[in-house]
């Protein structure tokens, strides 16, 4: 029998693993620096609590939250769609911001600061998952799936033209691809699974408010991705266990709560930066970050 608090930690885990995998697809495999990953978590949190609190059944919430991150992926591509490297990554990056406004301000649907308390756990023709153990079993399906589907789709035809056009988009184009029309179906598929990672994530924790769809997260993704390796799922699961295990260790240390924040944070700095010196495409990377 797994101990409560490891059955919390997987969890968070397979939740991770799931959100680290979609964000490598766009920025691995094809070329988009998007720093607005975030939002689409957030997106499908708010989705998938909204409406199984207003009586949907959990499938079809779950459903409807990664499609409503999708049609925003799609929306932010329309947007941006002129716009390439350092500034698609400021232009994704306010995009983030603006939906993390939007869930603190619309305080008549999303209740602002105050979040959503009271949120349901999954239930599957009522059989509810009250208990962690079963909700791990869900965890675990959908991050194997979705990392089946991913791994499928990046080592298909369609996912080689993807990193042909992360390589060199004008030589893609002139091959006759369309390159606006790969790099938005790759930013609604990444988003779709970041839209059912935030579903995951909010019937998990049963409350959710805005401050946990911030800046703080997107870095804990982006560090995560980075560390596996770009265009590496192996790499994003892998990563996704250290960045998450390794801070843990020092609630065993003895620290004052008031200091284990602040160095998990540095410890998430320090990794980072001590694989980039080290290891500049990751731990399992087949692309240079630059």
């Amino acid at each position: 029998m797994i101990s409560p608090y490891v059955t919390h930690i997987i969890i968070l885990i397979g939740i991770y693993a799931i959100l680290a995998m979609s964000l490598n697809l766009t920025i691995g495999f094809t070329g988009l620096l998007n720093l607005g990953h975030v939002a689409f978590f957030g997106i499908g949190a708010y989705t998938s609590a909204l409406l199984t609190l207003a009586g949907v059944p959990f499938p079809l919430a779950f459903l409807c939250a990664g499609l409503a991150a999708s049609l925003f992926g799609l929306l932010l591509m329309v947007a941006v769609r002129k716009i390439k490297g350092d500034y698609l990554a400021l232009v994704t990056l306010g995009f983030s911001f603006v939906i993390y406004s939007v869930l603190l301000n619309w305080t008549g649907l999303t209740r602002g600061p105050l979040g959503i308390p009271g949120i349901p756990k999954p239930s599957f023709f009522g059989l509810t998952l009250s208990s962690n153990q079963g909700y791990l079993f869900l965890v675990a399906i959908t991050a194997a799936l979705s990392g089946l589907f991913l791994w499928c789709l990046t080592r298909s035809p369609y996912g080689r033209v993807l990193e042909a056009v992360r390589d060199d988009e004008l030589a893609a184009s002139v091959l006759g691809k369309h390159t606006f029309k790969l790099q938005a179906h790759s930013m609604m598929v990444s988003s779709f699974f970041a839209g059912l990672a935030g579903s995951l994530f909010a019937h998990y924790l049963t409350y959710i408010d805005p401050s946990s769809f911030f800046l703080s997260e997107i870095i804990l993704v982006l560090t995560i991705v980075i560390v596996g390796g770009l265009a590496s799922l192996r790499g994003s699961i892998i990563a996704a266990v250290i960045i998450l295990v390794i801070p843990e260790l020092l609630r065993f240390v003895g620290l004052p709560s008031a200091i284990v924040g602040p160095m998990r944070q540095i410890l998430y700095a320090a990794l980072l930066l001590g694989v980039l010196l080290l290891r500049p495409k990751g731990l399992l990377g087949k692309v240079d970050l630059a």
